[in-house]
Parts: structure tokens; C-alpha cells; sequence
């Protein structure tokens, strides 16, 4: 069976660096990237297990900046909860904090070809291949970025904030986790504890379907339980929004899917893959006027340049929700029963699960044990 759980007595956006890869070549096992490359993933993880302080112990001091508590105390609530009520593993994670004073911890980078939507991959030996690499330094990651785009592929360098060693170490909480508001840090956290939970190699897309799924339930449970009503109505509609606005990128994806398969020139599919990409501009630029009162929430994705390198990760982190949705449905919303259903999925042969993963909403609805 090819998928790994969290080790019980030792404990991935949204994207997480292998690190413990880096050990593993270190140990002899080499793998498919370059030693300067798990150098420095091994050596910006050292740095980053050094400064860890125990939680715990911050909070006994007196001296603790107030802001700082409150959010160790909040992390730690969800955490037990997580634990509780989600069976995911807490054993040991996020019992420790590290500031990195940094804007994010690893920055990922993407890349795929210049008339393609199918990202590069990259393979490890602990989590198999995935469609990113990940760099501690930002100037490396753009040193690999550029490198990339030299040879003609689209690039994008993602800033992650939260990564997951997959239960090979015990994950500190970080200053760039705890920098978001109470439901999202609450996401961040329940997310990261689902890889741990549950992780299958080499298949970003069941893996993020998975842990994205968790999140949204878990933090909708925990926050009925903890009976914030408010934020629950501005999480349901924070993930609405975020719906609508997935659903205009993959519009746009799947249009420049259609053109890069028509046998044309290659200027004239260039000039019409600008004009495309225009036109997502465009597209946001109306959806945020007419359905949001002009909200921006999602104007930051806009900042860097959009290319393929961005949209191809739509096919890995989005999709899957109606699947995991009818396996709770069938666990009679038991997290631990669901758990154990999603790992008999996920020992499915792979074409037997991107199946049933992609099986459209409207037919789970009519038969909901698929």
C-alpha cells in the first residue's frame, strides 16, 4: 500500500517541502534533485528546528507579549480539537513555536511549459512526485525560477506559509501560520494535521482534495462548537467566494486547454493565450463588481504574473469535495470513520481513484455510496 500515515510516537498553499528527503540522501538513498538541493533543505530545517521555543513554557512567562499568547492559546484549542473531534494526529505537533520573521517559510516554485497546463514534476523518495520544489531561500527559489523560464517553460515562485514534515518531526507553529485571522489559522492547522493524518505519494491531487475538505468541514465543526456564529457565517461565506472565484480560473483553464490542443501557429496560439489571460483580468474585475460589492478578497492573486505555471496547480489543490463530502456522509459524519474510508480510497489503483475523485457532484447525488 502506497500511502504513508503520521507516525504514531514521532509527530504539505496551498504546498510543503520534502525535508525529510534531504535526511534520506544524507543516509545514502540519493534521489532524482541535486545535492545542493537537500543541502539547503536540510540546512534552512536545522535552522528552523533550533529556534523553536516549547509553548508551554512560553506561556508561563509574565513577560509574554499578550497578541503572542492569544494566538499560541488559540492554536493550542484547535490542535486538542483537531485531535478530538477530527481524528487527526497531534501528537507532539505545533507543541513548539519558531519566528522565522519572514513573510513565508519555504517559497515553491512551478513550472510548466509554455503551451501546456501540465505542471513539471519533481520526485522524492518520502513523498514521491510532486508538481513544485521547494526553497528556504527566496533567492534561490528565484534563482531556480529563472533558470527554468530560461529554457521556455511559464514559472511562478509560490510563498507558502505552513509546510508539513509528514510526522518525520515534530512541525513547530510558525510566525507566518500565526499571522492569520482565528479561522484561518484554525484552517492552516487542521489542513497540515490532515497530511499527517493521511498522505499518499506521489498524488498532490488526493492529498490536497483530502486536506482541503477537512479544513472546511473542521473548521465549520469547531466553529459551531465554540458557538461563534458570526465568524461561522463569514467562513461559509469566505469559502463561497473562494468557490466562485476557483471557478473563473478553471473557466480560463480549460479554454487555454482547448487552444493549446488546436494545431495552429505557435504566435497565433501565443497572441490568444494573451488575449485569454486578459480576459481573466477582466472576469475578476466583474465578478468582484457585480457579485462581491466590490470586495477584493482574492486582487493579491493578481500581483504576479498569471501564466501556466499558476493555473496548473488548479488540477492538484482543487476538486474532490463531492467525493469526501458523500464518504462523511457515509461515515454518518464520523471523522474517524471517514478517515478510515478515505484511506480505503486511497489504496485504490490510481486510475480507479482520480476516477472516483473526479466523479461530478450530480452523479455522487444520486448515488452517494461511490
Amino acid at each position: 500500500m502506497n500511502f504513508v500515515r503520521a507516525r504514531p510516537a514521532r509527530n504539505d498553499a496551498p504546498v510543503r517541502v520534502l525535508l525529510a528527503c534531504g535526511l534520506m540522501l544524507a543516509a545514502g538513498l540519493g534521489a532524482c534533485a541535486g545535492p545542493g538541493y537537500y543541502l539547503q533543505a536540510v540546512s534552512g530545517h536545522w535552522q528552523l528546528m533550533r529556534s523553536r521555543e516549547d509553548v508551554a513554557t512560553l506561556l508561563t512567562d509574565p513577560g509574554l507579549d499578550p497578541q503572542l499568547r492569544g494566538r499560541l492559546e488559540l492554536a493550542a484549542e484547535v490542535v486538542a480539537f483537531a485531535a478530538e473531534a477530527l481524528d487527526l494526529p497531534a501528537d507532539g505537533s505545533y507543541a513548539q513555536y519558531a519566528a522565522t520573521g519572514r513573510e513565508a517559510v519555504v517559497w515553491n516554485v512551478v513550472a510548466a511549459p509554455e503551451f501546456s497546463l501540465e505542471p513539471r514534476k519533481w520526485c522524492f523518495p518520502i513523498a514521491g512526485c510532486v508538481p513544485y520544489r521547494g526553497y528556504f531561500d527566496r533567492d534561490q527559489a528565484g534563482h531556480a525560477a529563472r533558470r527554468l523560464a530560461a529554457r521556455g517553460d511559464d514559472v511562478a515562485v509560490v510563498a507558502a506559509i505552513a509546510y508539513s514534515t509528514l510526522g518525520w518531526f515534530h512541525d513547530p507553529l510558525l510566525d507566518t501560520m500565526l499571522a492569520h485571522p482565528d479561522a484561518q489559522l484554525a484552517g492552516i492547522l487542521v489542513h497540515e494535521l490532515a497530511h499527517q493524518r493521511l498522505y499518499l505519494r506521489g498524488d498532490a491531487a488526493f492529498n490536497e482534495a483530502y486536506a482541503r475538505f477537512v479544513e472546511r468541514r473542521g473548521v465549520a465543526r469547531w466553529l459551531e462548537r465554540t458557538g461563534q456564529a458570526q465568524a461561522l457565517e463569514e467562513w461559509r461565506a469566505r469559502l463561497a467566494a473562494a468557490d466562485q472565484f476557483q471557478a473563473l480560473l478553471r473557466s480560463a483553464r480549460d479554454a487555454l486547454e482547448r487552444l493549446y490542443a488546436l494545431d495552429i501557429d505557435p504566435e497565433e496560439r501565443r497572441a490568444a493565450k494573451r488575449s485569454r489571460l486578459d480576459r481573466l483580468h477582466a472576469d475578476y474585475a466583474e465578478l468582484r463588481s457585480e457579485e462581491w460589492q466590490g470586495r477584493d478578497d482574492f486582487g493579491a492573486w493578481f500581483a504576479a504574473p498569471v501564466n501556466n505555471a499558476r493555473l496548473a496547480l488548479l488540477s492538484d489543490y482543487e476538486g474532490g469535495h463531492c467525493a469526501f463530502s458523500a464518504l462523511l456522509q457515509q461515515a454518518g459524519g464520523d471523522f474517524a470513520r471517514f478517515n478510515r474510508l478515505a484511506e480505503t480510497r486511497a489504496a485504490l489503483a490510481e486510475t480507479e481513484r482520480r476516477a472516483w475523485l473526479e466523479t461530478p457532484c450530480h452523479v455522487i447525488a444520486s448515488d452517494p455510496d461511490l
